[in-house]
């Protein structure tokens, strides 16, 4: 049986990675400040909370639970924060992640999956993005996975580290049996904000800028279910445990919506009407960001299973209903 390391496990994503581990037979132990992670989310495995960038703190876990591999999700995340405060995210991001490798590399441990992001890839495009595309991070946290991928490989070379690099487009929904879900505080992701305001927990979504390059003028992102991308960080595990090569993976189902294309699935879904008003663009923001996962579905055998953006919602939709009832009209 597999010890796994998830930095970050409290966490949207991490916590339902952790929980996927866990049906798997996988032991995981995670490792989180709860900063911005949940105590309530960590139902599975064993915790260690603490800071990442604490060589001290990351030595006790490493040896304690004898770790076989990593997940690595811990990091700042907030694209519009990151344009605010560049230097908090190149140390909790980068720096961070420096004390990781070293830690590992200590303790000689030598396959990480990381949590990476589309927004490595230059802006410009026609179609859809592939893992060759031309890298051109807009915004400071966009960098910080960028910089950590270009770590990674010159790890790689230099002491063997081996690693799979998941390009994730924007991640959405929550586990369908309801125990998980996406809390944020602040909340800035659009699905979310979304369904707070069909809750009543705000008075309309601003929609920021409605004048992008695109057929209705807002930005077109590709949403893929919270649940899929755990599943392919645990294939990416298998594949590093096989021999299978380092390098990374886009985790995409494709299909692009805008904004008002997601605000009508979302009425659709929720019954609600969800009213809106336009603000100014947000700084390190792309027009569009839709992936081609090909690779991803070749090598490491991934098949999302919900790529409807109405699926997603609706799982999204039971989890914000559990957390805040919808007001009694």
């Amino acid at each position: 049986m597999k010890k796994i390391l998830v930095t970050g496990g409290a966490g949207y994503i991490g916590s339902h990675t952790v929980k996927r581990l866990a049906a798997r037979g996988y032991e995981t132990v995670v490792l989180d400040n709860l900063s911005t992670g949940h105590r309530d989310f960590l139902r599975w495995g064993a915790f260690a909370q603490g800071d990442l960038g604490k060589a001290d703190v990351l030595d006790d876990v490493f040896t304690a639970h004898k770790i076989d591999a990593v997940i690595h999700f811990a990091a700042s995340i907030a694209v519009g924060e990151s344009v605010d405060e560049p230097l908090a995210y190149y140390e909790n991001n980068v720096a961070n992640t420096v004390q990781l490798l070293q830690a590992m590399r200590r303790h000689g441990v030598s396959s990480l999956v990381f949590s990476s992001s589309c927004a490595v890839y230059s802006p410009h495009f026609d179609g859809l993005l592939r893992e060759d595309h031309p890298f051109g991070p807009l915004s400071p946290y966009a960098r910080t996975k960028y910089m950590i991928e270009l770590m990674l490989q010159d790890c790689a070379q230099a002491f063997g580290l081996r690693h799979a690099c998941m390009r994730y487009f924007n991640a959405a929904g929550a586990d369908p049996e309801v125990e998980v879900g996406e809390r944020h505080f602040p909340e800035t992701h659009l699905i979310p904000l979304v369904l707070q305001v069909a809750l009543g927990q705000r008075p309309l979504l601003n929609v920021m800028g409605d004048d992008y390059p695109t057929p209705d003028g807002t930005c077109i992102r590709d949403y893929i279910h919270v649940q899929d991308l755990a599943d392919a960080h645990i294939l990416a595990l298998h594949y590093l445990d096989a021999g299978g090569d380092s390098g990374a993976f886009n985790l995409g189902n494709g299909q692009g919506y805008s904004v008002r294309e997601v605000l009508d699935a979302a009425r659709a879904v929720t019954g609600c009407e969800i009213p809106v008003s336009v603000a100014q663009r947000r700084a390190g923001d792309s027009p569009r960001l839709v992936g081609d996962a090909g690779k991803a579905k070749a090598v490491l055998g991934w098949r999302p299973e919900y790529p409807d953006i109405r699926e997603i919602l609706a799982t999204a939709w039971a989890w914000h209903c559990k957390e805040t009832p919808p007001r009694q009209p």
